[in-house]
């Protein structure tokens, strides 16, 4: 055989091997992923998620809340998490962030975890899947989804504006960014349905009541909102809410979308929702069918849970989810 001939099977060989190392290294996210190295930790998780729901039930809004947070802003890497350092602000500090609250109940989550499989299991993942079994406490659907994410070792505040939508940006915006991580139209209108528990701070509505009440909304909600909302300008750090929905504020339900519908949304979203010609057939659809709401909300869940993970031996695993790890040199 000539030189040459050798030459080329060496490198066809060297090249098979470093794409078998790649996809070795590589593995990316996988149902059951800690079957082998922790086979009890999607238990652990949803024990632990049954037993502070028992305690503290507007938990399983903040874990709700955690993975949109998260995952929209460009990675499902646990960034939300981080707390500030003397380089970085975290991204818990920022406007967008603002009412978010009860991280310390991930940390328990992870401390039981750690006392089962230490090292293993990373704060992606309990994130992530401590917000589906929220939503199982409340009510809603069980989402089967893929794990082996991996932690960031840094905040993203800086970007956080860029990706994650605000309650007063205008439809195309919000359709756009939603777009961007490949959930469709349907797909941000069932997303958006989480607004069907937990509550709305009145910072964040009180410009739809002063100076003038906003004319697009329903008048027999407008004393209930301004009741709980007494102050054109209220304190920040005041407990001073609305409900989202009124009816049903402890069950994740399509009575959202019959509420927006008779225009009793809370936030500009909310009302455009209902009103926007590319989101009304689909806010119609889900107000009549709660099968076809937790239809697409499971199947946006999933996308927006996979957006852009670290796996393989990308990040690493913290251990503790508020903090990076100590690099050692």
């Amino acid at each position: 055989m000539s030189s040459r001939a050798l030459f080329f099977f060496a490198l066809l060989a060297f090249s098979a091997v470093s794409c078998f190392a790649e996809n070795e290294e590589e593995p990316g996210l996988v149902m059951d992923f800690y079957k082998d190295s922790c086979p009890q930790a999607e238990d652990v998780i949803r024990e632990q998620v049954k037993l502070l729901y028992k305690r503290h039930k507007n938990t399983a809004f903040s874990w709700l809340r955690n993975i949109f947070h998260d995952c929209a802003v460009q990675s499902c890497d646990a960034s939300l998490l981080l707390d500030s350092t003397r380089r970085s602000l975290s991204e818990k500090e920022m406007d967008r962030s603002f009412g978010m609250r009860n991280f310390r109940y991930i940390e328990e989550i992870k401390e039981a975890l750690e006392r089962e499989c230490p090292g293993v299991v990373s704060c992606s993942d309990v994130l992530v899947l401590s917000a589906r079994e929220g939503v199982v406490r409340l009510g809603g659907p069980f989402i089967p989804l893929k794990t082996g994410r991996r932690d960031g070792r840094r905040s993203r505040a800086e970007i956080l504006e860029q990706y994650l939508p605000d309650h007063n940006e205008s439809m195309s915006t919000v359709l756009e960014k939603f777009a961007d991580m490949g959930i469709d139209t349907p797909g941000l209108v069932a997303l958006l349905g989480a607004h069907s528990v937990g509550r709305t701070h009145c910072v964040k509505l009180v410009h739809r009541l002063y100076p003038e009440v906003d004319p697009q909304l329903n008048p027999d909600h407008v004393g209930h909102m301004l009741k709980k909302c007494p102050d054109a300008i209220p304190d920040p750090k005041a407990v001073q809410y609305v409900r989202n929905d009124r009816g049903t504020p402890m069950i994740f339900d399509n009575n959202y979308y019959r509420n927006i519908l008779d225009n009793k949304g809370l936030m500009m979203v909310d009302h455009q929702l209902a009103t926007d010609k590319r989101t009304k057939p689909y806010v119609k659809k889900m107000a009549k069918s709660q099968d076809y709401f937790f239809k697409e909300f499971s199947r946006a869940f999933t996308i927006l849970s996979e957006n852009n993970p670290l796996t393989g031996t990308k990040g690493e695993i913290r251990q503790q989810c508020n903090v990076a790890n100590k690099i050692h040199d």
